[in-house]
């Protein structure tokens, strides 16, 4: 393969995924549901659990599915037709994508559901120690979003661990844009202010579930 055939590829990848990323579905799924602009109510996200303030769990349902599986789906394709570093490109630009949306002026979620969708794809068993972690972190902490930063981290730890460089490279970048968009979180944390699950205690706007991010 030519240099110029391989960064063709890589950066159709790059663009097909992101685009893919992009698409708000909680935003289109509400709209077309008569349910006016989600960004509205709630927390102002465009994620599941925002939608699920609406009563309709089955829309929350929906966009939660839709959200995780955009960025594997996008993995999956092109890594299917042009080689699994194509893949991950195409599964990093959709996480990209669902951050920093094109059609939202680039104000989307926090990519944890769509980051857990697309480590599954990628590697399982490194999404499985993801989702795993998630778990065990909030069965201790009752934090959704500590649960999200530790599962962050186990990602390319697994990946090390299983000898997927390449996964560990991309997961470990995709970890940093996670811990960046959840600075606000982690300065409530370390604060002791952060609201736990099942404490009755609002939570601010910018703290959703891993379904809302």
């Amino acid at each position: 393969m030519t240099l110029y055939a391989m960064i063709t590829i890589y950066l159709g990848s790059a663009l097909g995924g992101y685009l893919l990323g992009s698409i708000p579905f909680g935003l289109v799924i509400t709209r077309l549901a008569g349910l006016g602009d989600i960004r509205a109510i709630g927390s102002g996200n465009i994620g599941a659990t925002n939608v699920l303030r609406t009563g309709r769990k089955d829309l929350a349902l929906a966009t939660l599915l839709l959200d995780a599986g955009k960025a594997g789906i996008a993995a999956a394709i092109f890594g299917y037709f042009l080689g699994t570093t194509a893949g991950l490109i195409a599964g990093a630009a959709a996480f990209t994508g669902h951050c920093f949306p094109v059609w939202l002026k680039f104000k989307g979620g926090k990519g944890v559901a769509t980051f857990v969708g697309t480590v599954l794809v990628v590697a399982w068993p490194v999404g499985l120690a993801v989702i795993a972690s998630w778990l065990v972190t909030v069965a201790i902490f009752r934090m959704s979003s500590l649960g999200a930063l530790i599962g962050a981290l186990a990602a390319p730890i697994a990946a090390l661990v299983l000898g997927r460089l390449d996964v560990a490279i991309m997961t470990g970048l995709l970890a940093i844009m996670i811990y960046w968009l959840h600075r606000a979180n982690i300065g409530r944390i370390l604060k002791g202010e952060e609201p736990r699950i099942g404490t009755g205690k609002k939570a601010p706007a910018d703290s959703e579930t891993i379904a809302d991010q």
